[in-house]
Parts: structure tokens; sequence; C-alpha cells
């Protein structure tokens, strides 16, 4: 027991000595050489402490502890998190429960919190957002409706974004009614006329933005002006998409018919908690210091290079209770540099086209499930 209490708080020392960097201020060796020592540990962390990923590590030939390079950490498919519960901490250490978000007939992901992963959490986004909107609260305008907000200890997706980023702006205000998702004008005007001159804040999920928001307002042929605003927003781009609407349609929209020139996205997921990748002025979406990224051929798993499309591997220090620290996504994306971005800000940099059909992924999520209802496969 002593021996698992010290891992432990050794892991969380190391954990601590990383997010005590410059977020965006570790030069590529230097951070590659940290994040594989501490993602190891986490690793075994998690097999110590989680009898079903242990069962994955030993099906997939990983006996420890030993070291892995960054490369070679093992990931998990995200959707196992829709069929399983996986946790590596006591029933009685649970802080809170994170759901995906998804309709009544959909799985939704459960992901389990303790107090410590729900702090770093907080302080990652801190540290994250704090380098596009400064330290000063702002004016908020939550692009969404008030009954979103629910249950405080079960949030939804959205639900725990707005209650995320409401800790980075002051006199929220709902820009969506209840009832129909319809702007409510009256409100918006009222924020608007009290926080005028100041720079504000909104925030909402992209598809939220475009179609509850954005196209209502245009068609209403009402003309309002954020001059003086800046919009972060992410998820939804599949809908979008659809509707051929791409990143750069997105902005360029925004600011010509409500005159929003700041707008940035941001890639994340309830499945790794606090670890999101912010849009910078350039385009490009940044791996912060304690968190990066992999792209990685589907049809044989190998690291893929610059410039090549493939799945997208997350992979982060923050999350101990449970063993979401390097997670292979059904995202399609390529990285695109690393320490050169313009914009000055070190780490890999990448983008992300979409998700890529689930029937091409079916079968790495159902050999780990069969890994985990019948422990490992037998060569």
């Amino acid at each position: 027991m002593n021996s698992a209490n010290n891992n432990a708080a050794m892991l969380e020392d190391a954990v601590q000595s990383c997010m005590a960097q410059p977020v965006y201020g570790l030069p590529k060796l230097e951070k590659s050489q940290l994040l594989a020592e501490i993602l190891t540990r986490l690793t075994w962390h998690h097999a110590s402490a989680c009898p079903p990923y242990a069962r994955i590590l030993e099906a997939h030939g990983h006996s420890g502890p030993r070291p892995f390079a960054l490369e070679d950490i093992p990931f998990l498919p995200v959707r196992l998190f829709k069929d399983y519960e996986l946790s590596s901490i006591p029933d009685d250490q649970r802080f809170k429960v994170l759901t995906s978000s998804g309709t009544t007939s959909q799985r939704v992901s459960k992901i389990i919190l303790d107090r410590n992963t729900s702090t770093l959490q907080t302080r990652a986004l801190i540290s994250i957002l704090q380098q596009f909107l400064g330290k000063a609260r702002l004016p908020m305008l939550i692009i969404d409706h008030p009954g979103v907000i629910k249950d405080r200890k079960t949030f939804s997706a959205r639900g725990a974004g707005i209650l995320g980023l409401s800790n980075f702006g002051r006199n929220h205000a709902y820009a969506l009614r209840d009832e129909d998702l319809a702007p409510d004008m009256e409100t918006i005007a009222r924020f608007m006329q009290a926080h005028r001159g100041q720079r504000i804040l909104l925030f909402g999920f992209t598809f939220m933005v475009w179609k509850h928001f954005y196209k209502p307002i245009l068609d209403s042929g009402i003309s309002l002006s954020f001059e003086d605003a800046i919009l972060i927003h992410s998820g939804g781009w599949k809908k979008l998409q659809e509707e051929a609407v791409e990143n750069e349609i997105f902005k360029a929209s925004l600011k010509q018919a409500l005159n929003i020139t700041a707008v940035h996205n941001f890639y994340g997921m309830v499945e790794q908690v606090g670890s999101i990748f912010m849009e910078c002025e350039y385009g490009r979406l940044h791996t912060p210091a304690f968190a990066d990224v992999l792209v990685r051929n589907p049809r044989d798993w190998s690291v893929l290079p610059k410039g090549v499309k493939g799945l997208i591997q997350v992979l982060s220090l923050l999350p101990s209770s449970y063993p979401g620290h390097s997670l292979l996504t059904e995202d399609v994306g390529e990285w695109t540099g690393e320490d050169d971005c313009p914009c000055g800000r070190l780490g890999r940099t990448f983008k992300v086209y979409g998700r890529m059909a689930q029937a091409e992924l079916r079968g790495c999520g159902d050999t780990h499930a069969a890994m985990l209802e019948e422990g490992p496969i037998q060569s």
C-alpha cells in the first residue's frame, strides 16, 4: 500500500511540475521526453487501478512496468467509453460524472472524475484560455439556452462546456430562448447596451452558433454589430459540413453579418477532460505543454508524418481517475508543424477534417470490447 501511495504521489508531483511550465513554451525535445515519462507512469497507474484496462494491455503484450516512447504509449479507442464505465478510483472518491452529448437513442460516454482530476481540468482551461482572453473576466453572452444546465453532478458535454467557460466571463446572459432555441433579441439587446464599448466574450457550440444564432439573425434583417467581441466555439462541424460550411466560411460569414472578427475554434472531447486544443490567429490548432496529438494510419496504426491524413490520437497528462490519457479518436486530421507557428506559440499544430465513417473503425472497437469481456486473447 505504501508503495502504491508513493507512486501516486510521485505521479502527481510530475504532473504538477509539467502544469507549471509555460502552456505554449516547451520546445519539442523537452516536451516529448517529459510527456513520454509521465504518460508511461500514468499507463501503469491505470493498469494497477483499473483491471479491464490492465487486461487490454496484457492482450497487446504490454507487461510492466516498463518505459514507453511517446509514439508507443498504448491507446484506447474513444468509443470504448460508450460501452464501458472505466474507472481508476474507488466509488467513494467519485466527485463528478461527465457524459458526452447524444440523443436518447444513442449511447453516451460516462467519464468518472475525482476531485484532483476535476481541479486539474479547471487549471488547464485557465492556463490555455488566458492566452487568448487575458486574465480579466469579460462580459459573457452564451449562445445557448439556460435550460441546458441541469444536474450539476452529471453534466452533458454542452452543459460541461458552458459551465467550464463561464468561469472566464461575468454578467452572463443566454442568447437563446428555452422553448424554441430562437434568438432572445430582448436579452441580446440589453446585454449589448449594458456593455457598450467593452470587450465581450461570446461562447457557443459551432452548430448552435450557426443554426440558432447567426442564421436567424441574418434572416430577420436585424442589424447587430459585435465590434469588440471574441467568439470561442467548438463541436458540431459534421452537421455544418453537410451544409458545405467550412471553417473559413464560418468565420467570414460571422464577420460580414455580425462584425465578429476574433473567432477561435477549439478541438476537444469529454472523454479527455481539460485538454482543449485552441485555434490561433493563423488558423492552427495548438497542443499545450501537458498534451499532444499523433496521427495514425488506420490500416496498421503506424504514426504518420507531417502533412499526411489519418486518425487523430490525443494524449494528456490530466486523466488520473480513469484511463483516458491516450485515446484514438474517430476524427481524421493531419499535423501541420511543430514549434514553427507564426503566432509564436510552441508545440505541435494540426488540422481536423471531420469524422471517419463508423464502419471503418468498428473492428478496432470490437476487438477491445472482446478483451474487456473475455480477458486476454491467447495466441
